[in-house]
């Protein structure tokens, strides 16, 4: 394989793991810490499986192409049109 498609590869792989791992910090996370910044008066954790498999996918894909976006650009991969 060449330079070009192990950069590729690379870049798809951590995208998502980076994209995955996000949602699921703000899923666990962040909805607790939601009443330092709102009116919420009890903080609840939320789970995977209380937020729903299909939404934390609708969460986490459009996060990984945000991170594809920004490390095809660092990365110089020209998966994305110029």
């Amino acid at each position: 394989m060449s330079s070009l498609t192990l950069r590729r590869l690379f870049v798809w792989v951590i995208s998502f793991v980076l994209g995955f791992g996000t949602a699921y910090l703000i899923i666990t996370v962040g909805f607790d810490l939601l009443p330092l910044f709102t009116s919420v008066q009890k903080p609840a954790g939320v789970t995977i499986a209380e937020y729903g498999i299909i939404y934390f996918l609708v969460t986490a894909v459009p996060l990984g192409f945000v991170y594809v976006t920004w490390l095809d650009y660092f990365m110089d991969t020209k998966i994305l049109p110029d």
